[in-house]
């Protein structure tokens, strides 16, 4: 492990000032704007994050601007043996990262290690990125007519990531853009953004150029430039309904691609010849797994036929087997949701 990849401690005390990442370095932000990180199981403040002004929004996307001719340029299996490095120290670093989503997020380590492990598939999938990219050729398609297809890179792309899984989603979308020969801004969260940030260590410490990735942090200020930056070609975004639409409209209309991906209600329906009690273990791990703070919990039940009375029991009854307390200590099966607006917002449903 080189000084560069050294993962922040999750039970640091004081506030640590969280930069931008932009060019393969950190960078302070200028914009005299920031927002607290929380420890959201002491309630402590952990850390500052930078707010990116317009014109930091401007300095990364340059710096992937610069870096993508490059970039794309890379041969594929030279992609491919950078992929495998990521791989191999985002596996070795696995339990630092995840100890960061748990301190900042809340989650329990044992999830936030599966968050992960899911991350990681993604990148498992991109290290085989020479054969994914193949084209196609067809000939006498038509009389004298062949026809071949090809691959290529967009440019600039940026990808719009949400609290609940903070490196999970981000690798999603980086994970396969980087792959493709484009070069990418990322703007996590500023209720969680260290993990982003110490992988974009872990990316250059891997062999990823300088301005190939890059992460901005902020709030709708850095989302507008963003979405409104003749530069950038396409946005993927993953969020509540709302700023789905929000994301989508603007985008579009400023000639992007968007991938816009919206909350959802899912609904677990019990028929009266269910087995109620492995229904009350399902409704339980599903609906209290990770605080309810990811895309599959579920958030209605809904009990056919007269046994919805012995539904709610036996759900009740386990309710108070669930640990409940900080994420990283031993045994806990539940951690604290990621903020105090989140609590205050689910006791409002009961």
């Amino acid at each position: 492990m080189t000084e560069l990849a050294t993962a922040p401690d999750p039970r640091r005390q004081s506030v640590v000032r969280i930069n931008h990442w932009i060019g393969g370095a950190a960078v302070t932000g200028k914009s005299g704007r920031s927002g607290p990180v929380y420890n959201p199981a002491t309630g402590e403040q952990s850390g500052a994050v930078d707010f990116a002004s317009v014109e930091e929004i401007d300095r990364a996307v340059a710096a992937a601007k610069a870096a993508f001719p490059a970039w794309r340029a890379t041969s594929l299996s030279r992609k491919s043996e950078i992929y495998f490095r990521i791989r191999k120290l985002l596996d070795e670093h696995r339990e630092d990262i995840a100890r960061l989503l748990t301190a900042e997020h809340g989650k329990v380590l044992s999830d936030a290690l599966g968050e992960v492990a899911r991350g990681l598939e993604v990148i498992e999938f991109a290290c085989g990125i020479p054969h994914l990219l193949k084209g196609s050729f067809s000939e006498q398609a038509s009389t004298g007519i062949d026809v071949y297809s090809i691959r290529q890179p967009l440019g600039v792309v940026a990808g719009i990531t949400p609290f609940n899984f903070p490196a999970m989603v981000p690798m999603w979308m980086w994970g396969p853009a980087l792959a493709c020969g484009n070069t990418f801004v990322l703007k996590p969260s500023e209720k969680d953004p260290s993990a982003s940030v110490f992988t974009a260590e872990l990316l250059k410490e891997a062999g990823v150029p300088d301005g190939v990735f890059n992460v901005v942090h902020g709030d709708k200020v850095a989302v507008d430039r963003i979405l409104e930056h003749p530069q950038i070609a396409a946005v993927s975004f993953v969020g509540s309904t709302p700023i789905a639409r929000y994301i989508y409209e603007t985008g579009t209309k400023h000639g992007k691609r968007v991938q816009a991906l919206g909350g959802a209600k899912n609904h677990m329906i019990v028929l009266p010849d269910a087995d109620l009690e492995m229904a009350a273990d399902a409704a339980v791990s599903a609906a209290y797994g990770s605080a309810g703070e990811r895309c599959m919990a579920i958030s209605q039940v809904v009990a056919v036929g007269g046994v919805g009375d012995e539904l709610v029991a036996a759900i009740k009854e386990r309710l108070p087997r669930i640990k409940v307390g900080n994420g990283l200590d031993e045994g806990v099966e539940m951690g604290p949701l990621v903020t105090a607006e989140h609590r205050d917002k689910v006791a409002g449903y009961v």
